[in-house]
C-alpha cells in the first residue's frame, strides 16, 4: 500500500545537467532507486486548486509559518478510472506534512467541484477525506487552476527509508486544459537542461550528504514549482500590460 502519510524536511537544489550528473553518480555509493524507477524516469502530473484570486499561493508566497495547498496527482497520464492521489500539502515552521487519499480521477473531480465527500471505498483514507473536505468547505470556491508535470528520477538510502532525494526535469505548466486526461503537455517552467533536487528526510540530514553536497557545491535555494510559475504569470501579464501601454 502506498504511504498516505509524510513528513519531513524538505531542501531543495538547483542545477544544470553536467553537475546533476556528476551528483547522481557520486549518491550510487549510498542510494538506490525508488522502485518506480524501473525505466531511466517516471512521470508525475498535478493539478493544484486554487480560489478565483490565488488565495493559496499567494499566501505561500509570503513565506507564513503555516501554509498549504491542495492538488491532484498523477503518475503519467490518467483515463477516469485510473487511480489518482488527491493531496493537502501543509508547511509548519519548515516541517513539510503531506496526507493524501487514493481516489479514482472522476471521483476527485466531483469532490472538489461538489463538495461532497465520496462514499467511502477500501482504497480511500477516510481521515484524509474527512480533511479535504473541511479544506473544500472552509475556502469555498476552490477550482483547478494550474496543471504541472515533470520527469522524475528517486533514490532511497540504501540503509534507510527516511532520506529520500529526487530529481526533477522537464517541468511543463499550463493554466488551460486543466484535466490530467488530456495529456502532459505545457510551457517550460525551467530553462532547458535545469534540474531541481529535493532533498526529502524524516530525521536529520546524514554526514556523508552534507558532506557530499559540500564537495559539489551544491547550496539551498528557496524554490516552489507553483510559486515559480505564478510569479512567472504575473511577470508575463506585467509585461504585457506595458507593452500595450506603450504601443
Amino acid at each position: 500500500m502506498a504511504i498516505e502519510v509524510f513528513n519531513r524536511h524538505e531542501n531543495k537544489y538547483l542545477m544544470n545537467r553536467e553537475k546533476y550528473l556528476t551528483f547522481y553518480n557520486a549518491l550510487l555509493e549510498y542510494m538506490e532507486k525508488d522502485e518506480y524507477n524501473k525505466n531511466e524516469f517516471y512521470s508525475i502530473s498535478n493539478l493544484y486548486f486554487d480560489t478565483e484570486h490565488d488565495t493559496m499561493i499567494r499566501t505561500s508566497l509570503m513565506k507564513p509559518k503555516y501554509k498549504e495547498k491542495l492538488r491532484l496527482r498523477a503518475y503519467g497520464v490518467p483515463n477516469e478510472d485510473s487511480k489518482v492521489y488527491l493531496e493537502i500539502k501543509k508547511k509548519v515552521n519548515g516541517l513539510v506534512n503531506k496526507r493524501r487519499t487514493a481516489l479514482k480521477l472522476n471521483e476527485a473531480y466531483e469532490f472538489v467541484r461538489t463538495k461532497e465527500a465520496p462514499e467511502l471505498k477500501s482504497y480511500m483514507n477516510r481521515q484524509v477525506v474527512n480533511e479535504i473536505d473541511y479544506i473544500l468547505r472552509m475556502y469555498g470556491d476552490l477550482r483547478p487552476k494550474l496543471y504541472l508535470s515533470y520527469e522524475r528520477k528517486a533514490l532511497f538510502d540504501k540503509r534507510s527509508r527516511d532520506l529520500r532525494i529526487t530529481f526533477d526535469t522537464n517541468i511543463r505548466c499550463r493554466r488551460y486544459d486543466l484535466k490530467l486526461e488530456l495529456g502532459d503537455y505545457g510551457e517550460q517552467l525551467l530553462e532547458e537542461g535545469q534540474w531541481l533536487m529535493e532533498v526529502k528526510a524524516e530525521k536529520t540530514v546524514p554526514f556523508w550528504l552534507s558532506k557530499l553536497l559540500s564537495e559539489h557545491g551544491l547550496y539551498r535555494t528557496s524554490f516552489s514549482k507553483y510559486g515559480n510559475e505564478y510569479k512567472k504569470m504575473l511577470k508575463n501579464q506585467q509585461s504585457t500590460k506595458e507593452t500595450i501601454a506603450y504601443a
